[in-house]
């Protein structure tokens, strides 16, 4: 019965959200006949029955092409911490792209784009460029192995390095990744015992925890130890900020909590919003580049779209703006006012969750296993319960219920904040949010969810 009700309301609201989103549908049935992934150019832009196509965006919110309006929690897939069409980045753009696209050539702003980075974050002895953070992984992995003559590298349960073989799912299909082990985050006895082999070239972490920065969140103390204890066995630790860089903080996630890793890799923020990625981190290491270094162990770095010079104008512009940390302190204020502001609305309608995270703030909908004192934190300390597949399903229809209401968040359980949202626009939020949830409690989606 539960499930008939489920399936016609849904039929309904995506009636209604067609009717209201005509051009955008058009474009849908356009684009499916295009692209494989049902229409998307990204598995997270693949809400049924589509997501919005946009045509503008500005500040916090975006416009698609049927005229509605939406606050906006994607941000860039998180790249965009000042918010869409920040106006210093726009206009170096648009002054670079008179001067030229693409010289072929070395150029002054690669150079103050370096410069910045490193005055950003301390462990940026040497800098080089590349694509994206992807790329920038595979960089570093590559990096690590010639430096240490090993192969094998070591990850994180849950943690998201990008879609490559040896950095993604090991049981995603098509994926080879036989020289890669997988071990369970924030036990130091287990990283202890595995690294002691001696047989690992490199440790990927991500920063903050798993997923966009925290999801399952790392523990402070743990990630201060693997400092030591990736020096100690002679294994390179790789802290992944593409999502954290920048963000969590002006030196990024690493000088929040006072580490400095091997090599770090970025992305998303570090170049204002364009494509763009980084590796940074030990002069030793990045030296494998050099051109005096011995053919048997020196690394060609090539890329057309390395630090290319329109890039780097956004790069210079966009790192400039994080020097004084203020973008980085209205985002995580309004991310701040945010949780506080929606744990109250949940236990309000008496719905077991938690928003939690610095500034990408997360979704739980779960059992409330202890409640913590800082509420960047979730409710549990069980990532299956995190990655409950029950929840899974849930999303979807959170995220197009906030959608037709004027709020695109990513996925429906991550809102991801800028220096551009308001105390407005968090309170509009808000009452989005606790529309959609009603929807979903009169549907009956909601109720292994619901207080006793």
């Amino acid at each position: 019965m539960v499930s008939s009700v489920n399936s016609a309301g849904e039929q309904r609201v995506f009636d209604e959200y067609r009717a209201s989103h005509l051009k955008s549908s058009q474009l849908h049935d356009r684009a499916s006949r295009l692209f494989a992934a049902n229409g998307a150019t990204h598995f997270a832009r693949q809400t049924p029955p589509f997501r919005p196509y946009i045509v503008r965006a500005s500040g916090s919110h975006k416009w698609d092409e049927d005229g509605n309006e939406y606050l906006d929690y994607t941000m860039g897939h998180g790249a965009l911490i000042l918010g869409h069409s920040h106006p210093t980045v726009v206009k170096a753009i648009q002054d670079q792209a008179a001067r030229g696209l693409h010289y072929g050539e070395n150029h002054v702003l690669e150079i103050e784009w370096g410069e910045l980075i490193q005055m950003l974050m301390p462990s940026a002895e040497k800098v080089e460029f590349c694509a994206c953070g992807n790329e920038a992984n595979l960089f570093a992995l590559r990096l690590a192995r010639v430096f240490t003559g090993r192969k094998r590298i070591l990850r994180f349960a849950h943690h998201f390095h990008g879609w490559a073989d040896e950095l993604a799912d090991k049981l995603a299909p098509g994926i080879v990744s036989d020289e890669a082990d997988v071990i369970p985050a924030n036990d130091i006895a287990v990283v202890q015992r595995a690294l002691s082999t001696g047989q690992y070239a490199a440790l990927f972490t991500e920063g903050g925890g798993a997923s966009m920065g925290g999801r399952v969140p790392l523990e402070q103390e743990f990630v201060c130890a693997l400092q030591d204890i990736t020096k100690a066995n002679g294994t390179i630790w790789i802290l992944d900020e593409v999502v954290t860089g920048f963000r969590d903080a002006p030196g990024g996630y690493q000088s929040l909590v006072g580490v400095q890793p091997d090599l770090t890799t970025l992305g998303k923020c570090v170049a204002g919003g364009m494509a763009a990625g980084a590796v940074v981190g030990r002069a030793a290491i990045l030296d494998l580049l050099h051109p005096t270094t011995s053919l048997d162990r020196r690394i060609r770095h090539s890329g057309t779209w390395n630090a290319s010079p329109i890039v780097s104008a956004a790069g210079v512009a966009a790192c400039g703006l994080y020097l004084g940390g203020e973008p980085q302190r209205i985002a995580r204020q309004m991310a701040d006012l945010l949780r506080l502001k929606g744990n109250e609305l949940l236990r309000k309608k008496k719905i077991c969750g938690r928003l939690y995270g610095r500034s990408i703030v997360h979704l739980y909908l779960g059992p409330i296993d202890f409640e913590p004192s800082d509420d960047t934190l979730p409710p549990t300390k069980d990532p299956s319960k995190v990655f409950d597949p029950t929840f899974m399903a849930v999303k979807p229809r959170l995220d197009i219920e906030m959608i037709r209401r004027g709020v695109a968040t990513m996925g429906g359980w991550m809102f991801i904040l800028s220096a551009a949202h308001t105390e407005q626009d968090v309170d509009q939020t808000l009452a989005v949010l606790g529309d959609a949830v009603d929807a979903l409690i009169t549907e009956g989606r909601l109720e292994a969810y619901k207080l006793k």
